[in-house]
């Protein structure tokens, strides 16, 4: 019985220090963002205003054109390639190299909205 107290008052101790030493934290400054690369935390600066449409102080991000790597390597890890890895890109097509279980392989994208395989 003795045990039980003394692991319940250190482990009361343990919380009551933890909390003690932490600061406030404020839910604005972090956002988690779920997408084909896992969840990513994105951390914000305060003093930097977030861009609206009205804003004229920053330009709206460019439109997307056409196939980008981060997409590529996404659509190949999604045909199941492992380590993917852009190797060439040109106007027509996106060529990405990675792994199967068969050994290394190579699978080629349109270079266009979506990502289309060729």
């Amino acid at each position: 019985m003795l045990k039980v107290i003394h692991a319940a008052g250190l482990a009361l101790v343990v919380t009551v220090a933890g909390l003690a030493t932490t600061s406030p934290v404020r839910a604005q400054d972090i956002e988690l963002r779920i997408g084909p690369d896992g969840v990513r935390p994105v951390i914000r600066d305060p003093r930097q205003p977030e861009y609206r449409g009205d804003d004229r102080r920053r330009p709206p991000p460019p439109p997307s054109r056409g196939c980008s790597e981060r997409e590529a390597r996404a659509a190949a890890r999604e045909a199941g390639l492992r380590d993917p890895e852009v190797v060439r890109v040109t106007p027509g097509r996106v060529v990405v190299e990675g792994y199967t279980r068969r050994g290394p392989q190579r699978i080629t994208f349109a270079n266009e909205r979506g990502c289309p395989e060729l």
